[in-house]
């Protein structure tokens, strides 16, 4: 077998409303051989994965998949469930999966759900080398493809603090995305309602605190001012100083740097100058400056505030064993790191405990080795410090924390400045106040780990990820997502996008916006090329300013990587044409309607699906949406609609040359349609029908009618506010008409208007991108031909056609039509539109479909137009 392609669908998509891994797999020779021709195929893969009893699959009850696997099915079916299956042995609930045929014999569509993108890849790629030795009797070592996909999870994941705030949002319905990858450095909701962390670090963490909090001296003295127990100390920068400091402070006592976290180099209980140079060497590691304080008996605690609340207290312990009367040390460590609740750094509930040089040291305090025997009930500590990272333990204690005890804690939290604050106290006990008893803050953390209070050894586990989001987002639901209008269809996207941006600045919200052309963010340029997929609303919703976002979505880009967000509050479908079949497994016009109704599925519910009820497939996709359904149409006696509107639906529509809206039995007037500058005194048709569908969009996100109808009339079809899309510009007596018309239902309505403009000739520049089929390039290439008197074409971007191919079809296409056209090629765009502008005269209208919109604009400016010349401009007749 052979994986053609492989990534991850990030968003809503073809196949599914969720993420999923999208495999093309070529299953070669294993075509003719089903499963049910392999012998003990069911049994063989039942005791290697017999979790798999518990798919479904399309026979709709447990033991299905093996069910179909039995009756016969194919290869890629089997890949697809295990690769599902594959995932959630290593920890990830994931269930849903598809395989559908391709137009390519042996060639499938696998599509699996995933929780991390980098394991859910490796498990397709490990799923294809299983299977193919599935069916072809080879061996399959089972431990091993579980430790590798392991190893990668161990890689990617979350840690459990930060995926416990991930969690909360998600609760909440929070959009989350990581900013970089392999960290925890996360943005929670979109543009101006965001908020960033880094683990359990926020944008709203003081840095002055988080300074004071890194500095344990700087901390104890603003403690100790404060009337905070703290124990006495002093900050040494070489062993002499710190000796000293030990006689003076009085044995035993602690050592730890003066910068550091996580207990890295603390040592403590230190009774004699011989374990204080050992734990001066561990200490320097960590920092050159270390602090030797009195040590305070008493049971490590963790107190846990956010937002000036105590959320969460633990009493920790450090890693320990037991001892039971004949097993040895070595033994009883080696038993303890079997437990199951232990493994490699946050896999796992706990930790497993690394026998280091503290471990050695404390066991020489305690006369002990390795092979020593423990008394039975005895426990033998082996870390000096409490933290589940060097595998401690930890249990809950809540619910008994004093009132007093919680008041100081939340006090420290004010003292420091911290909105989430970690405070290490050693006490006797959190159940009386700290005057009370032998008790000392000992240390406080800026960004502290969640671990123990998530998943305590003992006692109940505290949602503390919830107060995080809670702080964070201390509203509705929704506080932390902006509007987001997705725009899709064949023709008219781009201009549609730009128009509604247009009315949404005119309101006053400050507008991301994505296009075939840009990324704009507040009408300010921040990028310039096709941004008309998912990177560019990544992009857009990562802005900290924006308040709404307006987003072109085309066909490759849901087809490539989905969606680039997880919900829209209003999906526009303008129409669907023939353009880009035979691309990505769509070959025909209703596989590209549903292609494109991703953007309708998408609707949250409660938001708009604006649809164009004159497209008999757009007008299908309304059973796709989620959200009220609002109709624009040019047909202002469309049946559809008149049901609509009568059942309370919204419909925009053209009366009497008025654009209306109409609902029930009212009919509201915006503007006529001679006021619109982008409709040509409603010549262009297909701009009016892009004004109604804007204008539709706009009424969905909350705009007045007199916000409509003032955006409509101050936006003008100029380079300047709709850069290549019916720029209609004078100069020197010839009319020269810019547009990006590269399909012939685009020439189509775009003739319409080249029909209305008088012209002495036509002449136009054109090409289209070899991805086209060859006979939708022939008919562009007749087309052309219907609607000019000269065309001169050339080659644009191949995309894997040789060169001059694309231009030979449309070529082809020209000659086809009988008539006066001239066709004259010239290989390349920018040559083209000089030879146009030679070639033109006054009176004349130079139509220009080009790819290089800047680069025309600029030939245009101060350019003085030659009279005709007095031999035909273009040449013989090919």
């Amino acid at each position: 077998m052979n994986i053609l392609a492989h990534r991850a669908l990030r968003g809503p998509n073809y196949y599914s409303r969720y993420p999923a891994i999208f495999m093309r797999l070529d299953i070669g020779e294993l075509e003719h051989r089903p499963s049910d021709s392999v012998p003990g195929i069911v049994e063989r893969i039942t005791e290697l994965l017999p979790t798999l009893q518990e798919h479904r699959c399309s026979v709709g009850q447990p033991g299905g998949f093996l069910e179909r696997l039995g009756r016969g099915t194919w290869a890629g079916h089997v890949v697809e469930h295990v690769a599902i299956e594959l995932q959630n042995l290593i920890g990830f609930s994931v269930g849903y999966g598809k395989t559908v045929d391709s137009y390519d014999p042996g060639i499938y569509n696998v599509v699996y759900r995933y929780r991390d993108e980098a394991c859910g890849l490796a498990a397709g790629e490990e799923a294809v080398e299983l299977v193919d030795r599935l069916f072809n009797g080879g061996d399959i070592d089972l431990p091993a493809i579980i430790a590798r996909l392991k190893a990668i999870r161990e890689e990617h994941m979350l840690g459990p603090s930060t995926a416990s705030i991930v969690d909360a949002a998600r609760a909440r319905n929070i959009p989350w995305q990581r900013l970089s990858e392999n960290t925890s450095y996360i943005q929670l909701g979109h543009g101006y309602r965001q908020q960033r962390i880094q683990a359990t670090v926020t944008g709203r963490t003081d840095l002055l605190g988080y300074s004071i909090a890194d500095d344990k001296e700087w901390t104890k003295q603003i403690l100790g001012d404060a009337g905070i127990p703290v124990p006495h100390g002093q900050v040494c920068d070489s062993l002499e100083s710190a000796l000293e400091a030990a006689v003076r402070i009085g044995y035993p006592v602690a050592l730890k740097p003066l910068v550091g976290n996580h207990g890295r180099g603390v040592s403590t209980d230190i009774r004699d100058e011989a374990a204080l140079r050992d734990a001066f060497a561990i200490a320097t590691r960590q920092h050159e400056s270390i602090i030797v304080e009195q040590y305070i008996r008493g049971e490590d605690h963790r107190l846990l505030v956010i937002d000036g609340k105590l959320v969460a207290a633990a009493r920790r312990r450090p890693a320990h064993v037991i001892g039971d009367g004949h097993t040895t040390l070595q033994a009883l460590l080696e038993r303890e790191n079997r437990d199951p609740r232990r493994g490699i750094g946050h896999e796992n509930l706990l930790t497993q405990i690394h026998f280091d040089e503290q471990s050695r040291r404390l066991l020489d305090q305690q006369g002990l080795t390795l092979q020593s025997i423990i008394a039975e009930n005895t426990p033998v500590f082996l870390k000096s410090t409490a933290n589940l990272s060097t595998g401690g333990t930890a249990t809950d204690v809540t619910d008994d924390v004093h009132p007093e005890v919680r008041y100081a804690a939340e006090r420290i939290a004010r003292l420091i400045g911290l909105d989430i604050i970690g405070i290490d106290l050693l006490a006797e006990t959190l159940t009386r106040p700290l005057e009370e008893q032998s008790a000392a803050v000992v240390e406080v953390n800026a960004g502290p780990g969640f671990r123990m209070h998530l998943s305590p050894t003992h006692g109940e586990g505290r949602n503390v990820g919830h107060h995080v989001i809670e702080m964070l987002f201390p509203d509705s639901e929704d506080n932390a997502r902006i509007p987001i209008v997705a725009v899709t269809g064949t023709n008219g996207k781009t201009t549609t996008v730009r128009l509604l941006a247009h009315l949404l600045r005119q309101a006053g919200r400050n507008v991301g916006m994505a296009c075939t052309g840009a990324i704009e963010i507040d009408n300010h340029v921040i990028m310039r090329g096709d941004y008309s997929g998912p990177q560019a609303a990544t992009i857009v919703l990562r802005e900290p300013t924006v308040e709404c976002a307006v987003l072109e979505v085309a066909r490759g880009g849901i087809m490539r990587r989905g969606l680039g967000f997880d919900e829209c509050d209003v999906g526009v479908m303008l129409n669907i044409a023939s353009d880009h079949l035979n691309e990505h497994d769509i070959h025909t016009l209703d596989e590209l309607a549903r292609c494109k109704s991703v953007v309708v599925d998408a609707v949250r519910e409660g938001g708009s699906a604006v649809l164009n009820a004159d497209d008999p497939r757009v007008l299908a996709s309304r059973e796709w949406s989620r959200g009220e359904v609002i109709f624009f149409t040019l047909d202002p006696a469309s049946a559809p609609v008149r049901e609509h509107v009568e059942r309370h639906g919204v419909a925009f529509t053209v009366h009497e040359e008025r654009i209306v809206m109409r609902q029930g039995r009212v009919e509201a007037e915006i503007i006529p349609v001679m006021n619109v500058p982008l409709a040509f005194e409603g010549h262009a048709r297909f701009n009016v029908a892009n004004a109604l569908a804007a204008s539709a969009a706009a009424h969905a996100l909350g705009l007045s009618i007199a916000d409509i109808q003032m955006g409509l009339q101050t936006f003008h079809p100029t380079p300047g506010q709709n850069p290549g899309r019916t720029n209609l510009v004078d100069a020197d007596g010839m009319k020269v008409l810019i547009d990006y018309g590269h399909n012939v239902p685009a020439l189509l309505a775009l003739g319409e208007l080249i029909d209305r403009i008088p012209a002495r000739r036509r002449i136009g520049v054109a090409s289209a991108p070899g991805n086209r089929r060859d006979e939708d390039l022939f008919e562009l290439g007749a087309q052309l031909a219907r609607m000019h008197d000269v065309v001169f074409l050339y080659e644009t971007d191949a995309r894997g056609r040789p060169t001059g191919e694309t231009v030979a079809l449309l070529l082809d296409g020209a000659r086809s039509v009988a008539g006066s056209c001239r066709i004259e090629v010239v290989m390349d765009e920018n040559d083209a539109v000089d030879r146009a502008f030679e070639a033109g005269g006054e009176g004349d209208l130079l139509v220009l479909l080009i790819d290089d919109i800047d680069s025309a604009i600029e030939r245009l400016r101060g350019r003085r137009f030659n009279a005709p010349p007095s031999e035909d401009p273009a040449g013989t007749r090919p």
